[in-house]
This record gives C-alpha cells, sequence and structure tokens, in this order.
C-alpha cells in the first residue's frame, strides 16, 4: 500500500513526498482510514513507528476544508486540540504538523510551559486551527480568557499513558469540559492499561480499537545488548564503547537531573562533546541543546527520562541507558528513540550488581532474555546466572520510580553513582584516610610504673601522648573512717 491509495488530498500527498516517504507504516494504514471516515480511534503501536504523522496527516485533511489565506483571527479559530505530555513532544508534533501542513492555508501553534506566556498569547489572539498544548499550560492560557475551544471539532491525546502518569488526569478532564460534545477523539497509548481504559470510556464514542503490534514489544529493528560492570568501572566502560565503536551519536539515559549534568561534564572532560538534557534546564537550554545533539555538533546527549519521549533523531545509531529505569516500561520508550522509521538502532545498557532486579522486570516485561556481552577488563563481579528469574518473579513493591512533570521539577535531585577520579587518571575510588583515634580500639592510659615493666615508654603510643596532671578535685561528702578495734590482750 502507498500514501497515494489513502484518500489524502494533493497537497498533503505532496508534503509527504517531499519527505521521501511512499508506503505507510502498519499503524498508519490502519488508522488513517478510520480517522478519516471520522471515527474515534484508540490506538497503541511500538514507539517510533510513526504515530504522530498517523493522526497527523487525517487531522489536516480533515481541517483542509477550512483552510483560508484571511487575516481577520475570527477566521481562524480553535479546531483541532493535540495535547502531549512533555514539551519536547509538543515540539515534535508541531513541528510534524507544520511539515505536512506546508500546502495548505492553516495556522497552527504550540504552547509549553517555561517559556513567558505572553507570546504564546499573542499567537493564539492572531488565531490558529491546530492547536499543540501540554496541559498545565494549556489551563494557564484557559484561565486568562486567551483560547476558546467553541469552535473545536477534532481533541488528540497523545501519549494518554504518559499523561496519567504524571498526573494529568485532572487536567485532562478539565479541558475536555471546555469541549464542544459534538467532537471526534483519538487517542493514542504505548499501553492500555486499566486506566487508560476507563479514560478512553469517558472520552470516546464507540473507538475503533487499533493494536499494531502486541503490547510492551519491542521495534525488531533494534538489537540489545546488556554489560554488566562494576559500578567503579561503569564509567571508564562507557569511555571504552564510544571510543571502541567510534560513536558519532549516541543518547545515554540516566535516572537524575544531577547525574545528567554530570555526567556530561566527566564526558566533556574526556574530550567527548556531551550536553545534558533535563527539567532543570530552561525551554532555551533544552532546545539548543537538542539542535546541536540533531545536527552532528555535539556527540553524546545526557537526558533523563523526561525526554524519553520527546526526542525524535533521523537514524540514531545509539541508545545507552547507563543506569536502567526503575519502571520497566521506560525502558521501551529509552530505546524507541533509535531503530525508527524501519532503520537499525542499537541499545545498549549498563549493569550493576544493585541494578540486576530491574533488568530482570525488564526482561519479564518483554518476555525475553536480552543478550549479555562481558567486555574484556571490565568483569562484573555478578553473572548473568545470578540475576532472579524473571518468569518466577513479581516486582517488588518497593520499586518506585519519578514521574517528571511537564517542567520537570518533580525528577528526584538525587547524585548519579559515578567514581571519583584522582590524579594520575581513572583508577575506581581512592581510599579513604584513616585516623587511629577512630579506627582503633580505645587504650587507657598506664601508668608510668607499668610502662617501665613492660619496657615500653610513652612515645610508643599514639594515645599517650600528653601527661595528665594529677588535680585535687573537691567532694561535697566524704567518707566516715571506719574506728579500727582494739586487739585484745
Amino acid at each position: 500500500m502507498t500514501f497515494d491509495q489513502l484518500g489524502l488530498s494533493s497537497e498533503i500527498l505532496r508534503a509527504v513526498s517531499d519527505e521521501g516517504y511512499i508506503n505507510p507504516t502498519p499503524i498508519q494504514a490502519q488508522v488513517i482510514p478510520s480517522i478519516l471516515a471520522g471515527k474515534d480511534v484508540m490506538a497503541s503501536a511500538q514507539t517510533g513507528t510513526g504515530k504522530t504523522a498517523g493522526f497527523t496527516l487525517p487531522l489536516l485533511y480533515r481541517l483542509q476544508i477550512h483552510a483560508n489565506t484571511s487575516m481577520s483571527p475570527a477566521r481562524h479559530p480553535v479546531r483541532a486540540l493535540i495535547m502531549a505530555p512533555t514539551r519536547e513532544l509538543a515540539m515534535q508534533i508541531d513541528e510534524s504538523v507544520k511539515k505536512y501542513g506546508k500546502h495548505l492555508a492553516l495556522r497552527t501553534a504550540v504552547v509549553f510551559g517555561g517559556v513567558s506566556i505572553e507570546p504564546q498569547i499573542a499567537a493564539l489572539q492572531s488565531g490558529v486551527e491546530v492547536l499543540v498544548a501540554t496541559p498545565g499550560r494549556l489551563l494557564d492560557l484557559v484561565e486568562q480568557k486567551a483560547v476558546n475551544f467553541s469552535k473545536a471539532e477534532i481533541l488528540v491525546l497523545d501519549e494518554a499513558d504518559r499523561m496519567l502518569d504524571m498526573g494529568f488526569l485532572p487536567d485532562i478532564k478539565r479541558v475536555m469540559a471546555l469541549l464542544p460534545p459534538q467532537r471526534q477523539s483519538l487517542m493514542f497509548s504505548a499501553t492500555f492499561s486499566g486506566e487508560i481504559r476507563k479514560l478512553a470510556d469517558s472520552l470516546l464514542k464507540q473507538p475503533v480499537r487499533i493494536e499494531a503490534a502486541a503490547q510492551n514489544t519491542v521495534n525488531e529493528s533494534i538489537s540489545h545488548i546488556v554489560h554488566l560492570a562494576k559500578p567503579d568501572n561503569k564509567f571508564a566502560l562507557l569511555l571504552h564503547l564510544i571510543r571502541q565503536q567510534d560513536l558519532k551519536q549516541a543518547l545515554i539515559f540516566v535516572k537524575t537531573k544531577h547525574g545528567a549534568s554530570q555526567l556530561a561534564q566527566m564526558l566533556s572532560r574526556h574530550e567527548i562533546l556531551a550536553v545534558a538534557i533535563h527539567g532543570d534546564k530552561n525551554q532555551q537550554q533544552r532546545t539548543q541543546a537538542l539542535a546541536e545533539f540533531k545536527n552532528g555538533e555535539v556527540q553524546i546527549l545526557v537526558a533523563t527520562d523526561v525526554a524519553a519521549r520527546g526526542i525524535d533523531i533521523d537514524k540514531l545509531s545509539h541508545v545507552i541507558n547507563y543506569e536502567l529505569p526503575g519502571n520497566p516500561e521506560d525502558y521501551v520508550h529509552r530505546i524507541g528513540r533509535t531503530g525508527r522509521a524501519g532503520s537499525k538502532g542499537k541499545a545498549i545498557s549498563l549493569v550493576s550488581e544493585h541494578e540486576k532486579e530491574l533488568l530482570a522486570n525488564i526482561e519479564k516485561l518483554l518476555n525475553t532474555k536480552l543478550q549479555t556481552e562481558q567486555v574484556t577488563g571490565f568483569d562484573a563481579e555478578f553473572s548473568a546466572r545470578g540475576l532472579p528469574d524473571r518468569k518466577n518473579r513479581t516486582p517488588s513493591s518497593g520499586s518506585r520510580y519519578n514521574k517528571p512533570m511537564e517542567n520537570g521539577g518533580s525528577e528526584r535531585g538525587g547524585k548519579l553513582s559515578i567514581p571519583q577520579r584522582h590524579p594520575g587518571g581513572y583508577r575506581g575510588r581512592p581510599q579513604r584516610y584513616t585516623d587511629p583515634i577512630f579506627t582503633q580500639p580505645y587504650i587507657p592510659q598506664a601508668k608510668p610504673a607499668t610502662l617501665a615493666v613492660s619496657g615500653q615508654s610513652e612515645t610508643q603510643s599514639p594515645f599517650l601522648a600528653y601527661k595528665q596532671e594529677k588535680k585535687t578535685i573537691p567532694a561535697l561528702f566524704t567518707a566516715l573512717a571506719k574506728n579500727k578495734a582494739t586487739p585484745e590482750d
């Protein structure tokens, strides 16, 4: 099947052709006809298989009848609302809408937090047909009466499962209450959990359910490699892999914001161009970091999970998990940044002993055993045989992960477990200084006479460096002297 057979307009097909696409992906081939028919859709597919274009192309086709070149804002009301959980994903969707709608007289805008709201208000006041937004900033605009949904015809929730994980359900319900009841609603999610189904029941009307692949599966074009490593050797192993495989571009994931910045700095000190992207970075810094990485100006991008679903880079060859995610489903979304649009990708995970349970959870979710390879000179203290059985193991109740908010504020600012450097190059952790006062057992002071008998001197013991002079201590009470009995004659 080709895009020409899907019933799209010539203007949209010309934009698709300009991007070099001829054949739709499986999810696109299933979703587009249902959306064109005006049906509500609940769809799930592997990440990186073209879900964004799957709803963008038919959405533009349905709005094409409203295209006009009038300068009046009243002729450009919001007709389609697309909601996304993160700034990066919202920007990616906005780029897709502009790319495929470049031959149409439709206006689009993207709004998200972390930047000034004034330019966004000005853009909405000038009129837009397609609005891409994150929930928090969208409600800010609603409160300022800067947006009106009375003419909205289409609602799209992208990465709905992620929005629920991030606590956006109340915001989503507030927005839904502002939309006209007669509308077409589309929901895209990586998983169909119980909460997602409940949301779908309240949002969608007799939806067409489309599942292009089994849940929690990964793209077959991605190969998985696990390297077992000691915690102190992780950074050295990472350097070895980057240099040995001559990685020109790699996305590295860690758990925390502090860890991302620290790892990027350590790589830079070893003459590897690296930048970090996380919730503490402002929007300008995040946009610049992504642009530099996409343009090849930066070799390594170190990111937290806040960026896992918002980075779309053509032919990204490697994703490296420097730290495994606490939630096994985040592994799927992380590695989904590579192997996109049919290209080959490689997912590398550096796993230390304390992460073996996380690895077991990932293997249980994927229902497969990930390939383990040892790197000469970086042998770990534990082997794959020591890993728990993924089939018989139940997830630990204590396994939790931090859900990144739209502005990244809820990411935990903990420290990354990276060995410190010391003069002479990387050699693991330096030994601690030991003080005998705190590490040796207490030895009471001996009297000089005792030392003389044993043949020792005061200077031989670090605990006898000084002599205490005897002082008279006043007492409140004195003991009564016992009367000695008179001896009998």
